[in-house]
């Protein structure tokens, strides 16, 4: 039986309060080196790989005048670098540098303790439901013809981004 009208609106909202209960959950803008805009550019241009700015904006659900001026940001900080495109000189690949791995490194840990303390009565049987159905509805927001990838190789796609969730 498929997804009743009234579900999906009310999972559209859960999501988007899920959304918003995270990011309040794992920053601590204390200990947070860069802000949290730019870390989710530094998530996603450590999962691409170098990339161009343009590929990346797309990935991002972002206009290329918006990440311009974050990625100005992570390339001042030393965490990103602009390099000449192999294939096309004219062209530069944006890549996260030693600096911004270990930025990254250490934000995830971070996070991930701050989240950890915040999921203190959860067991690591109900943990890993969460993650599973996560996982799935990730993979279910964003449509693509190939099969369903593992959580490794979930690829960031501009597919995603004409979603009613932004």
């Amino acid at each position: 039986m498929a997804v009743q009208a009234d579900t999906a609106q009310a999972l559209v909202d859960a999501i988007f309060l899920f959304g918003r209960s995270l990011r309040a959950a794992v920053a601590n803008s204390v200990d947070d080196p860069v802000a949290p805009a730019l870390v989710a550019v530094l998530v996603a241009l450590s999962v691409r790989g170098p990339c161009r700015q343009n590929e990346l904006a797309g990935a991002l659900c972002l206009s290329q005048s918006a990440l311009s001026r974050q990625l100005t940001e992570l390339v001042d900080a030393g965490l990103v670098e602009r390099r000449p495109d192999p294939d096309d000189r004219r062209a530069l690949h944006v890549q996260v540098t030693e600096k911004g791995t270990e930025v990254l490194r250490e934000t995830k840990k971070r996070r991930s303790a701050h989240l950890r303390g915040r999921l203190g009565d959860w067991s690591q049987d109900e943990a890993a439901a969460a993650l599973t159905l996560i996982e799935r509805l990730t993979v279910s927001l964003a449509p693509r013809a190939e099969s369903t990838p593992d959580r490794e190789s979930i690829p960031l796609t501009a597919d995603h981004c004409g979603s009613s969730l932004r």
